[in-house]
């Protein structure tokens, strides 16, 4: 669906973008993760054909940013931050307008315009000012544009800024309802919202892409944790003839019990190695007080990864 390669954006010899790949294929729900001014927007911008790149180029649906770019924002639907809206416009007047703006015609207006109001639940605002509207709703007025030519990809900058918890969790439920028919891009720098909301993370830092990752192999650690009464030489002996175990650390000891730290090679299925581990140590009469797998959190692993973000 979406192909970036070697995307870079220059502003003299500061690199708000610097050599980025990846790919998003239909139906995926990615977060663009990273501090305020890690490049996000930018990224976002380049790939919606707002901002041009110094260099690279980027594939949406089989088009070419550099060739097609009518085309291209044809198929996407843009929130862009702080939802720039009209203020002294109703909320279907404004919708009506961004309709025209879409290319819709008369004909097809009302029903997309229904359809809309509808999916982001704006029925009881419809009539009013934008500018009586609270930010929560704001937002739903922008989703909104944004749907209402049924785009294939659906980029939304900061969809969460500023609302409070109540409108967070409306705001995240509607993500979810679009991505039904929409493969969606989500910039953030709260991390809640990729783990409420994301399949899959890309952590951008200074500019350059630092992790391209699933949520579930993100946080699946590649260490085991295994409490027994074998000792350290017994420990190691049990466990060499496991090639999956790359390393055995004691973490502590007390009262006979051992605590221990197995690296293990990564990609590894966790269960079946801690299975065999339990079997083996059962089958030399040792005893087994716990066995189980490392999780690390999201945040654990950004703070990690973002260690020294400096770029504004």
């Amino acid at each position: 669906m979406i192909k970036v390669e070697n995307l870079t954006r220059k502003y003299g010899d500061f690199f708000a973008v610097d050599d980025v790949s990846f790919k998003i294929s239909p139906g995926e729900i990615v977060g663009l993760l990273g501090h305020n001014g890690a490049g996000k927007t930018t990224i976002m911008k380049m790939i919606t054909g707002f901002l041009e790149p110094t260099s690279g180029h980027a594939m949406v649906d089989g088009f070419s940013l550099d060739e097609n770019l009518q085309e291209i924002q044809g198929k996407i639907g843009y929130l862009p931050e702080n939802c720039p809206v009209y203020p002294e416009m109703t909320v279907i007047d404004y919708l009506d307008y961004a309709a025209s703006l879409h290319g819709l015609s008369d004909k097809e207006k009302p029903a997309r315009i229904r359809e809309a109001i509808e999916k982001t639940e704006l029925q009881p605002k419809a009539m009013q000012l934008i500018s009586t509207l609270s930010r929560g709703y704001r937002q739903r007025v922008g989703v909104a544009q944004a749907i209402l030519h049924k785009p294939k990809i659906l980029i939304l900058d900061e969809p969460t800024n500023g609302l409070d918890p109540t409108q967070i969790q409306h705001m995240r439920e509607l993500v979810k309802n679009l991505a039904a028919e929409a493969t969606i891009i989500i910039s953030t720098h709260i991390l809640h919202e990729v783990q409420a909301i994301c399949d899959r993370v890309l952590i951008i830092r200074n500019g350059k892409m630092a992790m391209d990752s699933k949520l579930a192999d993100l946080q699946s650690g590649a260490r085991l944790f295994l409490s027994t009464d074998a000792s350290m030489a017994a420990a190691r002996e049990l466990i060499e003839p496991i090639s999956e175990i790359e390393s055995l650390e004691q973490l502590s000891s007390q009262g006979g019990k051992y605590k221990y730290g197995l690296t293990c090679a990564h990609p590894v299925d966790h269960d079946d190695l801690a299975a065999r581990i339990a079997a083996l140590i059962h089958e030399n009469g040792h005893k087994l007080y716990n066995l189980f797998s490392e999780t690390r959190d999201l945040e654990t692993i950004f703070s990690e990864i973002s260690t020294g973000e400096g770029r504004a």
